[in-house]
């Protein structure tokens, strides 16, 4: 089996998460579907280089991300840096025939992901997006009953991806609160909510869009106070493809909540919702159960996902509760997998490319105050 050599650009949170899934990959999956090595880790400074290479078991270090594109031994790119640093090095890993996994958004905005999408039509890679949600088992199994048409015609749905780090107006601005780096939270988190419902039961044809910035201004990490330019909240109204109607909010200004994603959907045969913060389960109600007498068998019922993956994945055992870091590490399985199998992978850079339009007609549609239509969605 070819041992493919790994290359991450950037080893702040989400470096050290994928680093993580290439270290633990073998004890999750019997076998892996393919061997892989760590070779090279980059970040913009010396010290976190070494540390980054310390830490995470790479062959080398670099200050520079293009010495890893370069590189003969590194087949697979990482690319888990700030948002507006995405397009130069994507064009770059995609010009370099590299397989790609990319954290989401994928770029800043519609112009930056046609650049994407037209490099894109002469890649022969495997691209990847990291959408790790999708991959909990409560998620996967929300996909194959709505498939299999265990919630019949979708008539209306809400979907939330709620934090509450920025309710404090004395805290610092990082690069997520710069909308000129690709920051606030339709980015973000609203990214995160908008693929997944739209996976699940879409396609979404259109959006009215509201967003809020709490706080005009901040401190910056050197204590000054300027503009905030990123929004902390937003609400998006949705529309089907069917005509069903649903709401979608993002916030990180929802006092309370830690990591609470959660989404219901209700349609004519019966319904499903689902809450991080209690990843073990997926709740589904059959409106086909009888209903007497007394109630019959009428109710919520709650399906026990917990870790019941497929086939290779082996450890830890199925029934022990789940944790957000594993659904990360079922993402790259099937990257990797997609990779070993010559396939495309999903959610490809493509779909990457789609989200990126969808998120700038949310956008546009929070300016003019008007509905926007998706693009590329019909009847």
């Amino acid at each position: 089996m070819e041992t493919l050599g790994v290359g991450i650009i950037g080893f702040g949170f989400m470096g050290k998460v994928h680093t993580y899934g290439y270290q633990n990959l073998p004890l999750f999956y019997d076998p892996v579907p393919v061997q892989t090595k760590l070779v090279g880790v980059a970040t913009t400074r010396e010290e976190t280089a070494r540390k980054a290479a310390s830490q995470g078991g790479f062959a080398f270090a670099t200050t520079d991300w293009r010495e890893l594109i370069a590189r003969d031994d590194i087949q697979v790119i990482h690319i888990c840096s700030p948002n507006d640093q995405h397009l130069e090095q994507l064009l770059a890993a995609i010009r370099a025939g590299k397989h790609i996994y990319c954290d989401k958004p994928l770029v800043v905005n519609a112009e930056d992901a046609a650049q994407v999408a037209a490099a894109l039509e002469e890649y022969r890679g495997v691209g990847q997006v990291v959408l790790n949600y999708r991959f909990f088992p409560a998620t996967l199994r929300a996909k194959q009953l709505v498939a299999h048409g265990f919630v019949g015609n979708v008539i209306s749905f809400r979907g939330a991806y709620l934090h509450s780090g920025s309710v404090d107006p004395e805290k610092p601005m990082g690069w997520k609160q710069l909308a000129s780096a690709g920051g606030g939270v339709l980015q973000d988190l609203g990214s995160h909510i908008l693929d997944l419902m739209d996976y699940l039961i879409g396609p979404m044809e259109s959006v009215l869009c509201e967003t809020r910035i709490l706080y005009p201004e901040r401190p910056n990490p050197q204590g000054e106070r300027v503009p905030v330019e990123a929004d902390d909240h937003v609400v998006m109204l949705c529309r089907l493809t069917n005509g069903a109607l649903g709401t979608l909010e993002a916030s990180k200004i929802a006092t309370g909540t830690e990591d609470e994603l959660r989404f219901e959907i209700h349609g004519d045969r019966g319904a499903l919702r689902f809450n991080l913060m209690d990843p073990n389960y997926l709740e589904a109600y059959d409106l086909r159960e009888p209903e007497t007498p007394l109630g019959g068998q009428r109710g919520w019922r709650k399906i026990a996902s917990v870790q019941r993956y497929e086939k290779p994945a082996a450890f830890p055992p199925s029934k022990l509760s789940i944790g957000w870091i594993r659904a990360h590490l079922h993402c790259l399985y099937s990257f990797l997998s997609a990779i070993a199998e010559g396939r495309p992978a999903e959610p490809s850079l493509q779909r990457g490319v789609e989200l990126q339009r969808m998120l700038a007609a949310a956008a546009r549609s929070a300016q003019t105050r008007t509905w926007q239509a998706f693009p590329g969605r019909t009847s």
